[in-house]
């Protein structure tokens, strides 16, 4: 079940955070029309924590974390608008890895996005694997 926030200054992010979890939801992760072109992507935690600039660096990084998982999918949980630039979208993962069949809820139940959008484009997407260090890092509570 999805639930959306109401904020006091609605605007369009998250609609386009809603757009971009629909094709994630059907393991489509090939559109980066929602990414600024200089996008910095974050792992922030987990395994393989990092950054990388532009669409280039994001596409990497990306096809590197994909390399160990089969039919990967990020399903939102609840998205919140945090301010006019800024939207969190709380998540689970589907799928399972490659070498090992393991489910990859059980290694991790719930993660984050956060969004940094201007013009209608993300100019910054940090990945936390963990939601609790997301919400912590954020001054939010579940």
């Amino acid at each position: 079940m999805v639930h959306d926030e109401v904020t006091t200054q609605p605007s369009g992010n998250l609609d386009l955070v809603r757009s971009i979890y629909a094709a994630w939801g059907r393991g489509d992760l090939s559109g980066v029309g929602w990414a600024h072109s200089e996008i910095e992507y974050v792992i922030a935690d987990g395994p393989a924590p990092g950054s990388w600039t532009g669409l280039a660096g994001m596409a990497e990084a990306v096809r590197d974390w994909l390399k160990a998982w089969e039919d990967i999918r990020f399903v939102a949980d609840e998205y919140r608008e945090l301010d006019g630039e800024r939207a969190l979208a709380l998540h689970h993962f589907t799928g399972r890895g490659k070498a090992s069949g393991l489910e990859v809820g059980r290694m991790w139940a719930t993660a984050a996005h956060l969004f940094h959008i201007r013009d209608n484009k993300v100019t910054r997407l940090v990945l936390y694997h963990d939601r609790e260090r997301a919400l912590a890092d954020l001054g939010l509570e579940e």
